[in-house]
């Protein structure tokens, strides 16, 4: 099933319902990608540089131009059904006996690929909108190795067949990220022109750094200029940003692991905490936001464990670094605070979510399941199991009015 079960409402979201009514608006959707997303747009000449899939049945696998590409699986037909990681990890401290969710596959349902089957899902989980992120793609850029036109020709494609299968906006409730890679300045303008026109509201840029720059170098500025006019909201969201090629080798560990065969040093430093972070300070430091005051930033799936060390670290270095260069302009203020004015973090489910509300406040705390992934929720609204201890304002602000508002629906918009 793709909603909830026969069994009746959770207590989590009968609790969700009495203080947000049936308008959640869900920070962390995902959808699965078809065979030709990235193929169905590419002009012809360029068809060998595409992320395409070759063989069939149990032979078919993914390139990447001529590259096997091995850090995602093939998941085109069968899926890990929502929620099961949490399932599996819940069942194991149980028993004590180790699980694996692949077990758990189910065939590929309509809501994961359908914009009307997912607002019927939506609908039943009370899901009033979500912003809507790529399954495949924010994990496809490392593999091409650093080549403007093999890049931007494949996120054009891409992003056009988002436009044909979900749109950037659908009904007003479905609220697709196109992505857009800095490799070359020009084409991605350009590109955020054409997805703006086309109704964007949202856009997903790849954490870590971008191909020898900051991403808040000047060089940038027309970019982050149609930012900052635009106001859309800026998708920082988790993927292959290329660390363990480019920092784990020099531990000695494998360049391109699969996702989840990554060893537990991967884990800890080249993947997720370590690009955000990386990120994060690059911009507030850069002095992105002086410069762009109305640029807005949401990290999402990169859980939250690292924002009170980044916060306390940002504040002490800029003090550090004060007699150093300012490439971006000498930053005023506190770090932290002005983060706490552009930044907002979809933490993990699982996390202490209360404590990230005192730390950088509700208001900049945004509710994502990451549905319909394994490790998210299997039930959206289950996510307000976190917030206990939260007044009914905050949990509205964290469930619905943060993402609402940075998606410029106003809290509680109608339908």
């Amino acid at each position: 099933m793709t909603s909830r079960s026969k069994a009746g409402p959770s207590p989590s979201s009968t609790r969700a319902t009495a203080i947000v009514g049936d308008r959640l608006v869900d920070a962390d959707n995902h959808y699965y990608e078809p065979r030709d997303a990235f193929t169905r747009h590419m002009p012809r000449a360029l068809l060998p540089l595409a992320v395409h899939v070759e063989g069939e049945g149990d032979d078919e696998k993914i390139f990447v131009g001529a590259e096997r590409f091995v850090f995602l699986r093939n998941q085109y037909d069968a899926v890990v059904r929502p929620g099961a990681l949490r399932e599996m990890l819940r069942s194991m401290k149980a028993s004590g006996e180790r699980g694996d969710a692949s077990e758990v596959d189910e065939p590929m349902q309509p809501a994961y690929v359908d914009p009307v089957a997912r607002l019927e899902a939506m609908d039943r989980q009370g899901v009033e909108a979500a912003l809507l992120f790529p399954t495949l793609g924010v994990c496809v850029e490392q593999a091409m190795a650093g080549d403007p036109v093999q890049i931007h020709a494949n996120f054009d494609a891409f992003n056009r067949w988002l436009d044909d299968d979900w749109g950037y906006a659908h009904a007003g409730r479905i609220f697709a990220a196109p992505i857009i890679p800095l490799a070359d300045r020009d084409r991605a303008c350009s590109e955020l022109d054409r997805v703006l026109e086309r109704g964007a509201r949202v856009i997903a840029l790849r954490p870590g750094p971008a191909y020898g720059r900051s991403p808040a170098d000047p060089w940038f500025d027309p970019f982050w200029a149609r930012i900052n006019e635009a106001g859309v909201l800026v998708g920082l969201h988790i993927g292959e940003s290329g660390y363990n090629e480019m920092f784990s080798t020099c531990w000695g560990e494998s360049p391109n692991p699969p996702s989840h065969r990554q060893s537990a040093f991967q884990w800890s430093c080249s993947y997720g905490d370590r690009p955000i972070m990386d990120t994060i300070a690059s911009l507030v430091l850069h002095n992105l936001f002086g410069r762009f005051p109305n640029v807005r930033l949401a990290s999402v799936e990169n859980g939250s464990l690292w924002v009170p060390y980044l916060l306390a670290q940002l504040d002490k270095m800029k003090g550090m670094g004060r007699n150093g260069p300012w490439p971006g302009g000498y930053v005023s203020g506190r770090p932290s605070e002005i983060l706490g004015r552009h930044l907002f973090v979809s933490p993990y489910h699982e996390e202490d979510i209360p404590a990230l509300a005192r730390l950088i406040g509700p208001s900049q705390v945004l509710f994502g399941s990451d549905w319909p992934h394994p490790e998210g929720l299997a039930e959206p609204a289950d996510f307000i199991e976190g917030l206990a201890g939260l007044s009914d304002g905050d949990v509205r602000l964290i469930m619905r009015d943060n993402t609402s508002s940075l998606l410029g629906l106003g809290p509680g918009a109608p339908r």
